[in-house]
């Protein structure tokens, strides 16, 4: 059930800007600079920072795709006909030596963006890796703390958040559920 809306397509396009703003100012330009969309949403979030960088720069970093089904802590191989869908990961411009900028949608419990850096240390080895989310809600069960946080969301374990974005969902915004 949707308690309600937090980031509207303005404000998801706002938010961005800054992130790109600040990545280019962090990492002094783009030069060795990769970004990395985790799949599904992340993947959507890089393009969309790519382009804004593009707009600001004059050229864009290559972006990538990371898909960590393989690598999550909470999948158990069966023996039966429920195989996971692997999607593919995707980095044509490589990422040894380079700063890599991994970006997802909602930043929860960590544990996905431990499962992307260790498929993006399988891909080769990156001179650093940054983390951008466009939320984070909190509830962290790992150490590991956003470079680049679009907007901070508290919220209740009894709370979920869902962001839709127009490439998967015909529409932009993040709400706040209520488990049922």
């Amino acid at each position: 059930m949707k308690k309600a809306i937090v980031l509207d397509t303005q404000a998801i396009q706002r938010a961005l800007t800054r992130i790109a703003h600040e990545i280019i100012e962090r990492n002094k330009g783009i030069d060795s600079l990769v970004l990395v969309g985790i799949k599904t949403r992340g993947i959507y979030l890089a393009n969309r920072l790519a382009a804004r960088i593009e707009q600001i720069e004059g050229s864009a970093p290559p972006v990538g795709e990371v898909d960590i089904t393989l690598y999550r802590d909470d999948l158990t191989i069966k023996t039966s006909d429920h195989e996971p869908l692997i999607k593919g990961t995707r980095i044509e411009a490589g990422i040894e030596g380079k700063k890599v900028v991994l970006i997802d949608d909602v930043l929860f419990t960590g544990r996905t963006v431990r499962a992307a850096m260790d498929a993006l240390v399988d891909e080769g080895r990156p001179q650093q890796i940054q983390l951008a989310v466009l939320v984070d809600r909190g509830h962290r069960e790992l150490p590991i703390r956003p470079d680049y946080i679009g907007k901070n969301i508290p919220t209740s374990s009894s709370e979920q958040i869902v962001v839709e974005l127009s490439e998967v969902d015909n529409e932009d915004q993040v709400s706040i559920h209520e488990k049922t």
